[in-house]
């Protein structure tokens, strides 16, 4: 494994209650860096399986004082302004500063475009496209403010390249992302900060076993159909959440400095063909 130097450095990361989330906040610790954990912690009203919960986050924050760092656990949603903006302040006056956003927190639901409800829709834009957006916002002012650079990670998807029957809502929310970790490389390039996304396949996580279980295996047999297999490497497998850290850990590093306004596929061919 590639070892990074994050020792004296502060990562936020959304969405830290399991999954990816969780896995990225080990794998700061794990190089050195104290990490702020945040999550929802509730459920959201048109998504059919459960997010995580107060003691999840809790234990996401043990994982990463058991690797020697420090952790701040917040309850957040990403969607509302006032909660994102008072979560930055508590990190930023209990750490002194953050240097890293790990912009993963999101929601994963189907319906097709016609049929779904408009909180459904407003629920899955607002979850994964505003609340990326927010979060770079207050944490991007404190880079402003600071002026000493930053890095910025948001987790897009291989919906952010392909379309997906049945999930219109999250294929705009990625694609969504895409553009502006671009606009935001450009904006923030000036005050040193590089903002970039990762694109995973399918991952092995609450997220994609919960939507599994809430439709059954007949909407993603649909999409391989039309794609391919998500994995060319081992047709079925699901990716594990410390494959999509790794790539969080390059573009957080310094071996990264000059890579900004991309989308890494992590997709194990998902898109090549």
């Amino acid at each position: 494994m590639v070892e990074y130097d994050f020792d004296g450095k502060v990562a936020f990361v959304t969405g830290a209650g399991h999954g990816q989330g969780r896995s990225h906040a080990q794998q700061y610790a794990k190089h050195g860096a104290d990490v702020v954990v945040t999550d929802i912690c509730e459920n959201v009203d048109t998504n059919p399986y459960d997010l995580s919960t107060p003691d999840e986050l809790e234990e996401t924050a043990s994982l990463v004082e058991d690797e020697g760092q420090e952790a701040l656990a917040i309850q957040m949603d990403v969607r509302e302004e006032d909660e994102v903006e008072a979560a930055v302040e508590q990190a930023v006056d209990h750490f002194g500063k953050i240097d890293v956003l790990a912009n993963n927190a999101g929601i994963f639901n189907a319906a097709d475009a016609t049929e779904m409800s408009e909180q459904q829709w407003d629920e899955m834009i607002d979850t994964n496209l505003k609340g990326v957006w927010l979060c770079a916002k207050h944490v991007g002012q404190h880079f402003i403010d600071r002026g000493d650079g930053g890095k910025i990670i948001s987790t897009a998807s291989t919906a952010a390249f392909t379309a997906s029957p049945g999930n219109g809502h999250y294929v705009a929310a990625k694609h969504g992302v895409r553009g502006l970790t671009k606009t935001l490389a450009l904006e923030l390039a000036e005050y040193d900060v590089n903002v970039n996304a990762v694109a995973p396949t399918g991952m092995d996580t609450p997220m994609i076993s919960g939507y599994v279980e809430a439709y059954g295996e007949e909407l993603l047999e649909e999409t391989m159909a039309m794609t391919g297999p998500a994995n060319v490497f081992d047709e079925g497998e699901m990716l594990q959440p410390k494959e999509i850290s790794e790539a969080y850990m390059w573009l957080s590093s310094d071996a990264a400095r000059y890579v900004t306004g991309t989308t890494l596929k992590v997709d194990a061919g998902m898109t090549a063909k």
